[in-house]
């Protein structure tokens, strides 16, 4: 079961799922997609499922991120028949979804660990694996006007970078995310005098000025050009209280390492704010930087415009994140938690259906 439809899948779906369903057939499993919603939902109407995967016989069956009251129905229909059923969850934290399922696969060690004590040996950590390994930061670009080119890729459509704030001017800064692909320059004026409109009263001046960076429109595969012309990559994130509902913790800091990886997977030194995922990655330094403050901001990058000290860095980032982060790595993991689940030991996985040989 997935939250989203393979046509358009969520990053999540096609990380978590379509990613390591090669090695799962590889292994032996038969791995079928059960029900996928026609619009991204993790609240789906899946009322009779149960009924159909007892009689197809399938052994496994795993939820992808989906919860709710029809899927807790469906998941104890399912243990009832004698169906393992495992949940997999990358930005929530649910414990009666981990104490319903035989096993829970969780993308990083510190959402594991705002679980309850007694539930830790049910959740079992699969991480975003690397998509494109093959891509790395291209040595051959030369810096034009001799600044320090920098790229940030996100989800969003940032008018600042949180923390760092206005760019130094030897930093060339290019964001990635939801812009429009190409604006005149009626439209570029337009957009800026509604930003300054909106903006509180301290900010507007700063906005009238503009973003201080280029923004660049995401594109699927352009999202890679873009990233092997940059010679540093940053990850700086608002880090203002969001918590989670009924939590102490905040959204960002259950976010995956997926961001932080694929930067680093591609050669980049990257200096990131303190999301927790991060910590257990990045060596001070050697193969990246964690900042808290501006000037953390400031200094990091400044040490990074030494190019034999970028190249250090950026080398032993891709050295440290290829193997453990790869997909054939977390596809093993989440063939250890299945193969758990048909022996003796209680592990976990996602939103698919298995029927094993």
């Amino acid at each position: 079961m997935l939250c989203s439809d393979a046509s358009a899948p969520l990053p999540s779906t096609r990380i978590s799922v379509f990613n390591v369903l090669p090695a799962l057939r590889a292994a032996g499993y038969e791995a079928q997609i059960a029900f996928a919603p026609p619009q991204p939902t993790e609240r789906p109407d899946v009322s009779g499922l149960a009924a159909r995967l007892i009689a197809d016989g399938i052994d496994i069956a795993y939820f992808q991120k989906v919860h709710g009251p029809g899927v807790r129905a469906e998941i104890e229909t399912l243990r009832q028949a004698g169906v393992r059923t495992v949940y997999g969850v990358c930005d929530r934290i649910d414990d009666d979804m981990v104490r319903l399922t035989d096993a829970t696969v969780i993308v990083t060690d510190y959402l594991k660990q705002q679980h309850a004590p007694e539930l830790q040996a049910r959740i079992h950590v699969v991480h975003d694996g690397i998509e494109h390994p093959e891509v790395r930061r291209r040595e051959d670009i030369a810096a034009g006007d001799g600044r320090l080119r920098a790229i940030l890729v996100t989800s969003g459509s940032p008018e600042t970078v949180p923390v760092l704030g206005r760019p130094p001017r030897w930093l060339a800064l290019t964001v990635v995310g939801q812009y429009p692909e190409r604006e005149t320059p009626l439209q570029a004026l337009r957009a800026r005098l509604r930003r300054v409109r909106h903006a509180p009263p301290g900010e507007r001046l700063e906005r009238l000025r503009g973003y201080g960076f280029t923004a660049r429109a995401w594109q699927p595969q352009r999202v890679y050009e873009d990233l092997v012309r940059a010679e540093v990559g940053i990850i700086p994130v608002d880090m203002r209280p969001d918590p989670l509902p009924g939590r102490q913790v905040s959204y960002w800091q259950v976010k995956s390492e997926n961001r932080l990886t694929l930067k680093m997977a591609a050669g980049l030194a990257v200096v990131a704010s303190p999301v927790p995922s991060y910590l257990d990655i990045i060596e001070q330094g050697v193969n990246g930087y964690i900042a808290h403050s501006r000037a953390d901001w400031l200094a990091a990058l400044d040490a990074l415009r030494d190019p034999q000290h970028r190249h250090s860095v950026g080398a032993a980032a891709r050295a440290s994140v290829l193997q453990r982060y790869s997909i054939d790595e977390q596809a093993r993991r989440l063939i250890a938690v299945f193969d758990g689940l048909r022996g003796t030991s209680q592990p976990a996985g996602d939103t698919a259906l298995l029927r094993t040989p």
